[in-house]
């Protein structure tokens, strides 16, 4: 067998074309370039949602959310959340397939991907997995850093980390993309795979963290670019593709706050104490202390200040209620987060009669009877209700005038299989993706959008190499694409049940019927394992 990498997948989180014009312009990315000169390209449609733990699976299995499980970065168990892992995740990932015929893989930092399958190759988890995670095979992680030296999955801070200067936080995303071509590279010479697969993350975290600084971007960019150039001198793949879990650009308008919403339209009850709303950020705040959970409960100090809430004590004056009580220092030192949040007014779940659980779902969920611990909405009346929903929503204008939403849908719109009824029941799609939703409450229901810079709708698909048919009709590729391209550029047949199709850039090997998913291959997991580090992207409220 020849040791040359037959079929190489390059994921770059965030990338789209608008992005990729402005750094041509500087001559940034001369590999890329390369690639999409000899090949062909095209925007890339994400799926709804368009964030990374759901669109990376929807990726690399091929389905939508509705079979393989994942919408977002929390999964929830009635009103109880936790982060998302690779368990999560319920269809077989194209690397499965390949191993099905004896295709070996080397997979590096892909996100949700801890804990690994167990597949001839190797895999290295990225994003969402822990700082150290568990390797296919085990102990790999150790091999690398021996091999090449020190390898991180997260940067060596946290965002919003004053500690670090500009200069050192972009030095930091730096070494971290090198790390990745560097452990690849290292693991194709040891392997000798036939299918390749990296990512890289910075790419996306660089617009959230620096609000789309052109320097900054561009930097990051440089250093994607040089490890992408030696990768294809040193594996001398057959054939390349390049994808983005979707696109990135301002968002120039509002921010709405959907729960304010519903709040004054009846639907929505409040609180204060308990969890509030579904986030990781406090699971980052007690991880930092040496804990390994990956759900949350307020302490003793966060649900006194939930009771000085209840009292009329805001968030802000509450650290000075526990000053008086001699618990001041403890709040600022391990609950700050914590205290505003249980000290805020939050989302009843269990009494309200739709809300938005969590921003990057992009919808509303029913409290639905016979489905939700605590359903209140009965099952005859489900239809009506929704109904009503999308109506209201509908017809939501931001104060310029302009619609709110580009869509207001059932779930059944987008999603289909399985596990739908884990998802939203109304769709709620931003118009042009340039108005930031909310899920929290707030004394307004508009205002500046939070973050500036977020997803967008188009990512970008490049292929290039021996087999591809550069004139190749690219003009409505998907998202759901990707893995049947890839299994077909190989000559595997690819799931039948997979929602995507071989592009017209290669031969059209066709569907075969592969065992129905039954679970994670691996005994280990890592539902304990996540890290604080996880909130660099902040996509969470």
């Amino acid at each position: 067998m020849s040791d040359r990498l037959d079929t190489l997948l390059i994921g770059i989180d965030a990338a789209c074309q608008p992005v990729f014009d402005r750094l041509s312009e500087t001559d940034s990315i001369p590999h890329l370039e390369s690639l999409i000169e000899e090949g062909v390209s095209a925007p890339l449609e994400s799926q709804i949602p368009p964030w990374t733990p759901s669109a990376w699976p929807s990726m690399y299995t091929g389905v939508n959310p509705g079979k393989h499980g994942v919408y977002g970065f929390i999964d929830f168990e009635g009103y109880d959340w936790s982060v998302v892992t690779a368990n999560h995740v319920r269809e077989h990932a194209l690397w499965r397939l390949l191993d099905e015929h004896d295709r070996s893989s080397v997979i590096v930092n892909v996100p949700v991907t801890a804990p690994p399958d167990d597949i001839d190759g190797a895999i290295v988890p990225g994003f969402i997995g822990p700082e150290n995670p568990s390797t296919q095979p085990k102990g790999l992680l150790e091999e690398i850093r021996e091999a090449i030296g020190e390898y991180r999955v997260y940067p060596n801070y946290s965002r919003g980390d004053d500690r670090y200067s500009d200069v050192e936080k972009m030095e930091e995303y730096c070494t971290l993309a090198r790390m990745r071509g560097e452990a690849f590279r290292y693991l194709v010479g040891e392997y000798e795979p036939d299918f390749g697969f990296v990512q890289f993350q910075k790419t996306d975290t660089v617009f959230h963290e620096f609000e789309g600084d052109s320097a900054k971007v561009r930097q990051i960019y440089e250093a994607t670019d040089e490890e992408i150039g030696r990768i294809l001198e040193e594996c001398d793949p057959k054939r390349v593709f390049v994808a983005s879990d979707h696109g990135i650009g301002p968002y120039e308008n509002y921010e709405f706050r959907i729960n304010e919403y519903l709040r004054r339209e009846g639907y929505v009850e409040a609180t204060t104490g308990g969890k509030g709303m579904p986030s990781w950020n406090p699971i980052r705040d007690q991880l930092r202390e040496g804990s390994e959970e990956t759900n949350w409960e307020p302490d003793r100090i966060e649900r006194l200040a939930a009771v000085a809430a209840k009292i009329g004590i805001t968030p802000s004056r509450a650290v000075g209620v526990l000053d008086r009580i001699g618990l001041g220092s403890l709040a600022r030192r391990y609950a700050p987060s914590g205290v505003t949040r249980t000290g805020s007014q939050q989302v009843d779940f269990p009494a309200s009669r739709a809300y938005m659980r969590a921003r990057t779902e992009l919808g509303v969920r029913i409290n639905l009877a016979g489905r939700d611990p605590e359903g209140v909405v009965p099952p005859e009346e489900y239809e009506t209700v929704r109904a009503d929903l999308i109506e209201r929503l509908q017809g939501i204008d931001t104060p310029d005038g302009d619609p709110v939403f580009g869509e207001v849908v059932p779930r059944e719109e987008y999603f289909w299989g399985p596990y739908t009824d884990n998802a939203v029941d109304v769709l709620t799609i931003p118009n042009d993706f340039e108005q930031f939703l909310s899920a929290q409450l707030r004394t307004e229901l508009f205002g500046p959008p939070t973050e500036p810079w977020n997803h967008k709708l188009d990512g970008l698909f490049v292929a290039a190499g021996e087999g591809i048919d550069i004139d190749g009709d690219l003009s409505d590729a998907h998202l759901f694409d990707v893995a049947p391209t890839v299994c077909s550029a190989m000559g595997v047949p690819y799931s039948d049940r997979m929602d995507g199709r071989a592009l017209p850039v290669v031969g059209d090997v066709g569907a075969s019927e592969y065992p129905a998913y039954a679970g994670s291959s691996t005994d280990e997991t890592e539902d304990e394992r996540v890290e604080d580090r996880l909130s660099d992207l902040g996509y969470l409220e």
